[in-house]
């Protein structure tokens, strides 16, 4: 998945752990992506295609072409 081109927000892990009869039986890595999508911004007046995370967009640091 790609990163933003705002906030630079990438790929991050955690652990997921399983729980089982008040014991922890597993443990695994859990990889979590952000929401990003491909959308149309204005930069410097010219209309220009970039990646762009829903909070970034929601938050209006980006122009909407």
């Amino acid at each position: 998945m790609a990163k933003c081109d705002v906030c630079q927000k990438d790929t991050f892990f955690g652990r997921k752990i399983s729980i089982t009869r008040s014991q922890v039986s597993r443990r695994a890595l859990a990889k979590q992506q952000p929401n990003v999508r491909n959308v149309k911004v204005v930069v410097d007046g010219t209309p220009k295609t970039m990646h762009v995370c829903t909070r970034c967009m929601r938050s209006g640091l980006v122009k909407r072409a």
